[in-house]
Parts: C-alpha cells; sequence; structure tokens
C-alpha cells in the first residue's frame, strides 16, 4: 500500500498581516512550502506527493515544484475555499487505489523525519491516525453565559498537529458520510473521520514541539531560530 502525502497549502495567509501568503514567504533561503515538501521528498517512506494549492497559486507553484526539482511531487490540485475541501480534492484524486493519505499543513515546516515514520508504521495496523502533543495549559471549558462548564483532566488533553493520516477508504466514506449532513462544519480531517466515520478508532502518535504551523508573523521569527539550530 502506497504512502501519499498530501500538502495543503491554499493557505491565504490573513492572520499574518502580509500581502505575501505564509507559504511562500522565504526563510533561511526557501520558501517555507520548499521546507514543507523537502521534509516528504527526502523521506524514504513516502512514494508520492501531491502538493493542494489555491487556483491562483497554481502556476506559482508548479514554479516553485519544479525549480525544486522534487521527485516525488506528482500531483498539483485546486484546493477550496475551505481547508476541507483541499483535503477531499486528494481524496478524490487517489480515488479507485487504496493507498495511506498523510494529509499535512502546509505551513508545518518542521516535520521532523521521526514524525512520518511513526505515523506510516501506525497505519501498518491502524486506519486512522493523528500526531498530538501533550497539553501544557489548563483548558477550561464554557458554558453559553460564559462561567466555566467543565475542566477536563490535563493528563488527558493534547494538542493535534499533522499529518493525519488515514485510509484513503476511510476518509473518502467519512467525507461521502459528511456531505449529506446540512450542518457539517469541520475543523480538521481527524475530525471528519471522528463524526462521521465512529466504528474507526483513531490512534495517536507522538509529535513534537517543533513542529509549529506557522500563523503569525512571530512564528516566522522562530522558525528562523530552529532552521538555525537544525
Amino acid at each position: 500500500m502506497r504512502n501519499i502525502a498530501v500538502i495543503l497549502a491554499g493557505g491565504k495567509g490573513n492572520r499574518m498581516g502580509t500581502d505575501t501568503p505564509k507559504q511562500f514567504i522565504t526563510v533561511a533561503g526557501r520558501t517555507v512550502i520548499e521546507h514543507t515538501i523537502r521534509a516528504f521528498d527526502n523521506h524514504p517512506l513516502i512514494d508520492e506527493i501531491a502538493v493542494v494549492a489555491a487556483e491562483e497559486h497554481l502556476s506559482r507553484m508548479a514554479e516553485i515544484i519544479d525549480k525544486g526539482n522534487y521527485c516525488k511531487v506528482r500531483r498539483l490540485l485546486a484546493g477550496g475555499t475551505e481547508r476541507w475541501q483541499s483535503s477531499l480534492a486528494a481524496v478524490r484524486a487517489y480515488a479507485g487505489e487504496d493507498c495511506n493519505l498523510l494529509i499535512h499543513d502546509g505551513a508545518r515546516p518542521l516535520v521532523s523525519a521521526e514524525i512520518i515514520t511513526a505515523c506510516v508504521k501506525a497505519l501498518h495496523s491502524h486506519e486512522a491516525v493523528e500526531v498530538a502533543v501533550p497539553t501544557t495549559d489548563t483548558i477550561v471549558e464554557l458554558s453559553d453565559d460564559g462561567t466555566i462548564a467543565r475542566i477536563p483532566p490535563r493528563r488527558l488533553l493534547r494538542n493535534a498537529q499533522t499529518p493525519q493520516c488515514f485510509r484513503r477508504s476511510v476518509i473518502a466514506r467519512a467525507f461521502d458520510r459528511a456531505l449529506r449532513d446540512p450542518d457539517f462544519s469541520p475543523t480538521d480531517d481527524c475530525s471528519v473521520v471522528h463524526r462521521y466515520t465512529p466504528e474507526v478508532d483513531i490512534t495517536v502518535v507522538e509529535g513534537d514541539e517543533k513542529n509549529i504551523k506557522i500563523t503569525y508573523k512571530s512564528d516566522i521569527q522562530l522558525l528562523e531560530k530552529l532552521l538555525a539550530n537544525k
């Protein structure tokens, strides 16, 4: 069963407060998306890479891919306005093949080889895999009136990262059910599988605090420091 890395790079970078989408910002001589692609292109367990970008950025992304000579990037797909639409585009692109999809945020350029390896190995015995790190802050759940309703035990809480990984047949089935729900409003791919295919257990593998998602300008500065120490 092939392992396909799906890199979602359709972000507009609105929270960055810049005209340049975050995936195209240059850090340490390469754009953010190049750092991300390289992590998967260099990994021996990844067979193929699909990059999903916004329609208006497809030509720019194609230039980056061609210039970088990434041998495993075989597909460049147009994404949608919402994250889930970009994931679905990749799921549909591999229809007819029973493969593993490792869906990753293009703005997480420091995903480690160890995380990718752990995900692939977990897919040998599980149909869905989440990457997460222990939550360090106390999390409170609020009531509708703004008061605290519940304080979950911190030892049971995790902060989700990516990749989020699935047998293609599983996430395809989840999306098929979700699209028939008029209240469908997912936060990420694991939430789609968790809600619409409850019969599927999602296992969790250990992430890394360095596997940050670039969201704000301050994250670029942190990325520069982490790359310098890599």
